[in-house]
């Protein structure tokens, strides 16, 4: 199944945080936080600006970025979580 953003909507596959600390202590489920990185997956074509053309997107396919904890929907993909987020609710691009 394949998943094609609408709009100024990105799919991102959050990457989950290290389940080890710095020095070396191991975490335990529940005390790891919500992702606030991910890897864009699929974009869509941009907003419909009032001439009828696109506006286009900051970000691209492969571009690793950050959102707020809460922020976009979730959904399943192939049994993997992603989440479709407007892109103005990115935070930023991690160069």
């Amino acid at each position: 199944m394949a998943v094609k953003p609408l709009e100024d909507r990105v799919l991102v596959k959050p990457i989950e945080a290290d389940s080890m600390t710095a020095s070396g202590l191991y975490l335990p489920e529940g005390s790891k936080e919500k992702p606030i990185q991910g890897e864009v997956v699929a974009v869509g074509p941009g907003r419909l600006l009032d001439n009828g053309k696109r506006a286009a997107l900051s970000v691209s396919k492969g571009d690793r970025v950050v959102y707020s904890k809460y922020a976009g929907s979730e959904v399943e993909i192939k049994g993997d979580t992603h989440l479709i987020l407007k892109e103005t609710e990115l935070l930023g691009v991690i160069g």
